[in-house]
């Protein structure tokens, strides 16, 4: 796979992960407008009782009109990083690989980010080598609608859209079958250091 153009996502969806291994390139999107029911600000997680949404919340401006993806600032007066972690551990305790990740893992729930790109990026950083995967990337400087010589996959971060996506073991599969296309925590907890070679060999359905 060439270039490609995505988002800087919350522990993003595992299809954005399979382009970002398969890509020659990797550009980032910093110059949109920010926009909600996408996975910037919220993950999907295999919990007890199924599919799981866990939400950061952002700040909200007076103004109606657009505000850029990058001076979008996270409400901090939820303490919505110990819901995240508890919801986590829960989630993933009795996963095969949880224990194996879960220091590098819970220290991004500690520190208050102003800034959700900039808390992104920290999850971009600590998943990067939880996968031993150097996710080299640049960013865009400028908007383009339509931009050339880059394969434009900035859709992955609609979280609306619905992906399918080879089946690995998960561990409430045999109560609610496998779920596809969750947070990519949910392939490393399950996977753990077998997560770079399907991620490598997982074809995306675009």
């Amino acid at each position: 796979m060439k270039s490609i153009l995505l988002h800087p996502v919350y522990f993003g969806p595992v299809t954005q992960f399979i382009a970002m291994a398969n890509a020659e390139k990797i550009i980032f999107e910093y110059e949109d407008n920010y926009q909600k029911q996408t996975y910037r600000n919220r993950m999907y997680i295999y919990g007890a009782n199924g599919k799981l949404t866990l939400n950061i919340p952002v700040k909200h401006t007076p103004s109606s009109g657009h505000r850029k993806y990058k001076d979008v600032e996270i409400e901090n007066d939820f303490k919505w990083q110990q819901l995240h972690w508890r919801s986590l551990e829960a989630a993933y305790r009795s996963s095969p690989f949880f224990e194996f990740y879960e220091d590098d893992i819970q220290p991004l729930y500690e520190p208050k980010f102003k800034y959700l790109l900039d808390f992104n990026y920290h999850c971009l950083e600590v998943i990067s080598d939880c996968l031993q995967m150097d996710f080299q990337f640049e960013k865009t400087n400028e908007y383009q609608l339509n931009p050339e010589n880059v394969l434009d996959l900035r859709k992955l971060s609609d979280a609306k859209k619905a992906k399918t996506i080879p089946s690995y073991k998960q561990v409430f599969e045999s109560k609610n079958g496998f779920l596809p296309n969750l947070s990519i925590l949910d392939l490393l907890f399950n996977e753990g250091n077998n997560s770079e070679n399907y991620l490598k060999t997982a074809k995306l359905n675009l």
